[in-house]
């Protein structure tokens, strides 16, 4: 497929991509929209124009909406319906193409909209599903002989977390305040976190409604996913580690996590499939999968003092996993816990074996021991106020490249 919109060779948002987002046009009106390159398309004014007529099930303009979450819940023979149309109309010699007016209304410079939540985000579940993210905070805070509990291997570790606390690219970060308790105080002390961290993560959302004590299976579970953004969980870990025993989480992750605003479908990165790690022990009947469920995709961190350049500091890959996503989905739902359109479920910290691969501050600086150092002559054990962390994930396989773009976000003093 060749575009009639020019592009580099090297934009995430190619031909092959077609992601979905929620655009503010004009600083004038909200509405759903697609890219490619640097272009920006207005869906809302291509259905009012006619580009969607012949799709069936697409009744209504679900696009004037200022979330994904109407468009999605029509299901997958409609989404990828939509998504196969705007590739058409994208093509070099399509009606489209030769369309100026619609061109001229349609299609905006990605600066001159501006990107906003895509989806409402009803419920969020975060995994820890990183074998080698697990091994290393296990070898950190427990015995490093047995650095995984006892059931890490049988079951997909999760928690609920925040929704209302996730937030979109480009949103700065107040740095939290809570609760610690240093090695050398024998009682708490309450102040801003100074251990904050960012955590290398992937999301999928959800884009249908189940009915409490339904199970979704592994073989169910893709049909139930529209897609993945990139995903930044930040992490207090001083206060984290005060307050999560017995129940886990609380302060120390919910006070904020960032998106990318660009929803990536499973479709677009089915070139990029590959196969999971072995799981030994063999894993219970309702976790069991068939085919390659694991994604190769490309993932960077970067960090940027206020007024310094950007320090590649993470290059990692989400095929690493050792939990896919359908058994996430498998697991969560075995219980009957229903799902509902929008929900947003992350992967964990990803992590591979080399340290450059490391999705944390925690691990690349060993818990503090090990500052890691920046081209300004600085260096880092956590993340400083003033900071900037900015996450970057693509596949590319075959000439063929399909990414998300970025997720950024600057940390700033405590309120």
């Amino acid at each position: 497929m060749k575009s009639f919109v020019e592009y580099s060779s090297n934009s995430d948002f190619s031909i092959h991509n077609i992601p979905f987002g929620v655009a503010v046009f004009n600083k004038e009106y909200i509405g759903c929209c697609t890219r490619i390159g640097d272009q920006v398309v207005d869906l809302a004014s291509l259905y009012d124009l006619g580009y969607f007529e012949d799709i069936t099930g697409l009744e209504d303009n679900v696009f004037e909406a200022y979330t994904l979450n109407e468009f999605i819940e029509l299901g997958k023979p409609v989404t990828n319906a939509v998504r196969t149309k705007i590739q058409e109309l994208l093509q070099e010699g399509s009606n489209l193409s030769k369309d100026q007016k619609t061109i001229e209304e349609a299609f905006y410079d990605l600066d001159k909209v501006r990107m906003i939540m895509p989806i409402h985000i009803p419920n969020y579940t975060d995994f820890y599903s990183s074998i080698e993210h697990a091994t290393n905070v296990g070898k950190m805070f427990r015995d490093p002989a047995n650095a995984l509990l006892p059931n890490w291997k049988h079951l997909p570790v999760g928690y609920h977390g925040r929704a209302s606390s996730i937030v979109i690219s480009g949103t700065d970060i107040n740095r939290p305040k809570g609760q610690t308790k240093p090695a050398d105080s024998e009682k708490p002390i309450f102040g801003a976190s100074k251990q904050l961290d960012f955590e290398l993560e992937m999301a999928f959302i959800i884009n249908k409604n189940t009915d409490m004590g339904e199970s979704v299976s592994t073989k169910e579970a893709e049909d139930a996913i529209f897609g993945m953004v990139i995903f930044n969980d930040w992490s207090a870990r001083d206060i984290q580690a005060w307050e999560y025993v017995p129940l886990g989480p609380f302060l120390g992750k919910n006070f904020g996590s960032s998106i990318s605003p660009w929803v990536v479908t499973l479709e677009a990165l089915a070139p990029f499939r590959t196969s999971s790690p072995v799981q030994d022990p063999e894993v219970l009947d309702y976790l069991k999968f068939e085919g390659d469920k694991n994604y190769d995709i490309n993932l960077e961190v970067y960090l940027q003092p206020e007024n310094g350049e950007e320090n590649l500091i993470v290059e990692s890959n989400y095929k690493f996993m050792y939990w896919n996503m359908t058994q996430q989905l498998a697991h969560h739902t075995i219980n009957g816990c229903n799902l509902e359109v929008g929900d947003l479920y992350a992967s964990g910290t990803i992590s591979g074996s080399d340290p450059k691969s490391f999705g944390s501050m925690l691990e690349l600086s060993w818990k503090g021991q090990n500052p890691i150092q920046l081209k300004n002559g600085q260096e880092r054990k956590f993340i400083e106020d003033n900071d900037t962390v900015t996450m970057k994930a693509w596949a590319e396989k075959d000439g063929v490249r399909v990414g998300f773009g970025e997720v950024s976000g600057k940390i700033i003093p405590t309120l």
